[in-house]
């Protein structure tokens, strides 16, 4: 193992780092992050549109989420249900893909190319964290452009306006003129204390996964069942959600048009002084209602592309 290792971080090999990457991972991220925002797209929007309501703000008022449907449903038809889903694919689709891409490479080369060395938790949240922070930097203003086109209420746009947008690309535009780059990373910060969830929820599956195969006296990288699967990527990501929700909430409304905050910090502390405790978990349940299917789709299909993807990579020789 030791002499792995050594190999795995030669300094004189250029390519030490890059062969642990494999696209595998990226496909199958992307696959399972489109399948689950495809269907679950209606319940996102809902819990931006929670997440937003300070009390303060002109905006739509709902009393729960079958409420929530129904008049979103009768005031903008399904095509208001679905706004904001195509930056929301692409978001999704590249967060998931490169996540898992950037993810898996670390861990591999963490464990000198060796998936059945455990790593413990400690290492798994490392990983996860470094993913976490290389994916935001990339994804970002795709969810500031995803949150604002959620955040369009009505029927009719008035696309001559800054702050309405016909689409992705036009929103993309509009902010970048009207905002700079600042505004295209709007929530960043937020995001960042994000990244905290990702690694507790990866840490959390991981180590799930290595108890469940040592149980049974199995490999630690050895397939499981689509029970185990849906059950360990469901019990992470509640864990993650109920310690790191708040940030979810403040990155929202940090990315909102409709009103305008100094900082990170001035929306915490106007969230604090209005709404208490409560306004930083508004939006809540619909969001889990969304991402524990959505994360327990988006894991089984991940494990089951990538795996695959690569039974038909040649056996890699650690010497």
């Amino acid at each position: 193992m030791s002499s792995a290792k050594t190999n795995s971080v030669n300094p004189n090999s250029k390519l030490a780092l890059f062969k642990h990457v494999k696209y595998e991972h990226l496909i199958a991220g992307i696959t399972g992050g489109v399948t689950s925002t495809l269907l679950l797209h209606p319940l996102d929007l809902i819990k931006i549109r929670f997440a937003v309501n300070d009390g303060r703000t002109p905006v739509p008022q709902y009393h729960g989420l079958r409420n929530a449907v129904t008049t979103i449903f009768q005031q903008e038809g399904l095509r208001g249900l679905y706004k904001g889903v195509t930056p929301n694919v692409w978001g999704s689709g590249s967060a998931w893909g490169f996540y898992f891409l950037f993810y898996n490479s670390i861990k591999n080369w963490i464990q000198g190319g060796n998936s059945k060395t455990p790593l413990g938790p400690t290492m798994h949240m490392v990983a996860a964290a470094e993913a976490g922070v290389l994916t935001l930097a990339m994804t970002n203003p795709v969810w500031v452009v995803k949150t604002r086109l959620c955040l369009q209420y009505g029927r009719e746009i008035d696309v001559s306006s800054n702050q309405q947008y016909y689409g992705m690309v036009d929103a993309l535009k509009k902010i970048y003129k009207a905002e700079g780059v600042r505004g295209l990373y709007k929530g960043f910060i937020p995001g960042m204390l994000g990244v905290s969830h990702g690694a507790l929820q990866f840490m959390t599956y991981e180590e799930m996964k290595n108890w469940y195969n040592k149980s049974r006296h199995m490999p630690i990288d050895a397939k499981m069942g689509t029970a185990e699967y849906l059950t360990f990527a469901a019990l992470s990501k509640l864990f993650a959600a109920a310690v790191t929700y708040p940030y979810q909430v403040v990155r929202a409304r940090l990315q909102d048009q409709h009103r305008v905050y100094k900082g990170t910090w001035d929306c915490v502390d106007q969230t604090w002084r209005y709404e208490g405790t409560r306004g930083f978990y508004k939006g809540l349940a619909p969001n889990l209602t969304r991402v524990v299917p959505a994360t327990m789709v988006t894991f089984l299909m991940y494990e089951n592309v990538s795996r695959f993807l690569l039974s038909y990579r040649p056996p890699e020789v650690i010497v």
